[in-house]
């Protein structure tokens, strides 16, 4: 039948005549980083990586939750939504029965399988796949008619407020409102959109995991988060309109900001050309000029490394490596940074060589293991059957 082409073949023996079967996917960003926080642009698209969930209806209150990736099940019920202590998948996919449940919509029992083939900590956003995808599986089941915005902030929260986890909007965005072929150009500010055409031509977007994952990460991105607050609070003083990084020049920068040697400076100055170079790198792919657009991720990566301090010798190593390399139109690192993967667009023909030769480098320098995905840009979340 055709559902099984559509889904993974472990889950074939989940699916009851009455269930439910939802995906929602993985996402890359282009262009934008760190700028979500500080009410700017961001360039995601969806992948055609896929979390996927069949939901079966219960006669009574209990939830089920299967997890075939960690071959691990766990139970509670629609009362008490108790959360998980000794492991945290149950709870993307309880954090987000919470958020209808909140919303005063009688939570019914269910059954829930789930199984992902978004690769977990290399940065495309495998929990946001997974709470969309519930999401999306609930708002069916329960007839809940929720509008895909409100559910996106609802997967959010989830992660938020239930898995304790602090992310912004912008995975969980994409992995909702993803279309085939097509960026979204996400304001941060107030969560408007529009669809930005990407043709690759014979070009394809290749990450690189570099297959590690520095300590540095959580507490760096907090200190980055307060570093923008206070470049934001000295601009104020001269520029009372200024309420966030999105509104400054780099004019009231050098205006408020005497040493521009210093962290704050440096933050502030990388923000404020990001934002301005998303804006820019847009126009590139409306006039299908996908070599400018690539250009202008090297510089990204290079003030992510130099000015905002968040890549690591492994990143930087992987964009070097790339940089000279006349079938690579653009490079950079993908994330929060400290590790994970870079993002490159890179002629088909030689994608297979440039792994090769990179893996071989890399081992040799670093005695790690390359790990490496084609990306290609797909459909957000969706119902497979019903």
């Amino acid at each position: 039948m055709e559902i099984a082409e559509k889904i993974p073949s472990n889950l074939q023996s989940y699916i009851k005549e009455n269930s439910i079967i939802s995906a929602s996917p993985g996402r890359i960003n282009l262009i934008g980083e760190h700028t979500d926080y500080n009410n700017g642009f961001v360039l995601p698209a969806a992948i055609d990586k896929y979390a996927y969930i069949v939901l079966t209806p219960r006669e009574d209150n209990k939830i089920i939750l299967n997890s075939l990736d960690f071959n691990d099940s766990y139970s509670t019920d629609t009362d008490t939504l108790k959360k998980c202590d000794t492991t945290l998948w149950p709870n993307y996919l309880l954090g987000v029965a919470k958020e209808f449940k909140d919303r005063y919509i009688t939570l019914k029992g269910f059954e829930a399988t789930l199984t992902g083939r978004v690769p977990a900590g290399s940065g495309l956003s495998s929990s946001a796949a997974i709470e969309c995808a519930m999401a999306f599986a609930l708002n069916d089941y329960l007839q809940a008619n929720i509008e895909r915005i409100e559910l996106t902030k609802m997967s959010q929260s989830a992660e938020n407020n239930f898995v304790g986890m602090n992310c912004g909007i912008m995975d969980q965005f994409a992995s909702m409102f993803g279309e085939n072929d097509s960026l979204i150009q996400l304001d941060c500010r107030d969560l408007s959109y529009k669809y930005i055409p990407f043709k690759l031509d014979h070009y394809s977007v290749l990450l690189l995991d570099t297959n590690v994952k520095h300590s540095l990460a959580s507490s760096e991105y907090n200190t980055r988060r307060k570093e923008c607050e206070e470049g934001v609070a000295k601009i104020k003083t001269n520029y009372p309109e200024v309420e966030s990084l999105r509104d400054a020049t780099m004019e009231m920068l050098n205006n408020s900001i005497e040493d521009n040697t210093s962290a704050v400076y440096r933050r502030c100055k990388y923000v404020i050309g990001e934002i301005q170079r998303l804006q820019d790198a847009c126009e590139d792919l409306m006039h299908d000029n996908l070599k400018a657009f690539g250009e202008k991720m090297f510089i990204t990566h290079e003030g992510l490394s130099k000015d905002y301090e968040v890549s690591c010798e492994e990143l930087d190593y992987f964009v070097e490596f790339v940089k000279n390399n006349p079938d690579v139109l653009g490079a950079r690192m993908m994330g929060g940074g400290f590790g994970g993967c870079t993002i490159n667009i890179v002629e088909n023909k030689a994608i297979q060589s440039l792994v090769d030769s990179l893996t071989k480098a890399y081992h040799e320098k670093y005695g790690k293991e390359l790990k490496y995905y084609i990306a290609n840009i797909s459909q957000g979340a969706h119902i497979i059957a019903d």
